[in-house]
């Protein structure tokens, strides 16, 4: 089969590799779209992953296709079956899961390999968070099942109450999907990002306002908070980049007894300074919210085949395994798609 293997900094290479044969619970999927990430950007411009990816690996993770081979002891699904899967599944049994805070499980188990003709999903996985995809959702947009949980699973932190001032700090795809569930949870939503195709998408999604510019000057904030509150700043904060700099300033977004969720991982070993008055003088609540869990997995499934989050607004275009390479490199320079289906096919050649 053909395969994405990643191999360092920004070498990606489409190789011909054999075909994995699934063991007992496992199942193997013939992957008919993979949605671009940019945790996968991020993966092919650093060259690995530090919990998941060791190169030469194969990589991506949001992806959704039809069952091909079923491992021994597999009695619920069938070849042909329309499924969708996310990319770990949790023990169910260590101290965090019992305590059903399952994305901190202590044993969590990954999987990747999207970016592929074939995946392989391991027992676990199968019995924990596969999915069958309805059949008037596509694969494209069934695909969108794993982000979309992780911000399921981020909306809870946020508290988020009807009519809150929301501010979303980040165009990316996270940033539109918290756009859209903080506006179906009755929010009213301010985008701040610095790509203006995206923010109109934000628009399109809900958002009450957009403001272009980067979030950490102090005349972005200004024209962001102009009216919210007398100027006394939003209800709560979402935080969708991931740098340093962007969480500071996102503590800086929020009113007093605000919460700010600082949901855009930064690399590890980061730091920021946080004035201690904003925390204990102005109460602030500041929250961290990664991955996801089994109840998101299936409440995104949900939402996306309602058409309550439209997937249409976030896969804006398609393009064959072979040009992986060329999207993720594009993606890296700003390209405004939000999200690519990539759609592997048994006629592609190694490029």
């Amino acid at each position: 089969m053909l395969a994405a293997i990643l191999h360092g900094r920004k070498d990606v290479r489409i190789e011909q590799v054999p075909v994995p044969a699934p063991g007992p619970g496992e199942i193997l999927v013939r992957v008919t779209a993979a949605t671009t990430c940019g945790t996968d950007v991020k993966v092919w411009k650093r060259g690995y992953h530090a919990t998941m990816i060791r190169p030469p690996a194969t990589f991506g993770h949001e992806f959704a296709g039809v069952v091909h081979t079923l491992g021994a002891g597999i009695q619920d699904w069938e070849p042909g079956d329309r499924v969708v899967a996310a990319n770990s599944a949790p023990c169910g049994s260590c101290f965090y899961c019992l305590r059903r805070s399952h994305a901190q499980c202590e044993d969590l188990q990954y999987t990747n390999g999207a970016y592929a003709e074939f995946a392989l999903l391991p027992s676990r996985l199968v019995a924990t968070n596969l999915m069958r995809v309805p059949a008037d959702l596509s694969f494209e947009h069934a695909a969108l099942v794993e982000p979309l949980a992780c911000v399921v699973h981020g909306m809870r932190d946020c508290g988020l109450a009807s009519g809150d001032e929301v501010a979303i700090i980040g165009d990316g795809p996270i940033g539109l999907f918290f756009t859209r569930l903080c506006v179906l949870g009755g929010g009213h939503v301010t985008m701040i990002g610095t790509n203006p195709t995206r923010l109109e998408i934000a628009a399109r999604l809900g958002a009450r306002g957009v403001v272009c510019g980067r979030a950490e000057t102090d005349a972005t904030r200004s024209h962001a908070s102009s009216g919210v509150h007398g100027g006394r700043g939003f209800d709560v904060v979402v935080e969708c980049v991931g740098q340093p700099a962007t969480w500071s300033a996102a503590l800086r977004y929020a009113r007093r007894r605000g919460t700010v969720n600082l949901f855009g991982g930064c690399p590890r070993g980061t730091s920021v300074e946080v004035d201690t008055a904003r925390i204990h003088y102005d109460e602030l609540t500041i929250r961290g919210s990664y991955h996801h869990d089994p109840d998101a997995v299936r409440e995104a499934l949900n939402l996306l085949h309602s058409r309550l989050v439209p997937g249409d607004a976030f896969v804006q275009a398609t393009a064959p395994l072979s040009q992986l390479p060329v999207v993720l490199a594009d993606l890296s320079n700003g390209a405004s798609a939000v999200k690519v289906a990539i759609l592997p096919g048994s006629r592609e050649r190694p490029g």
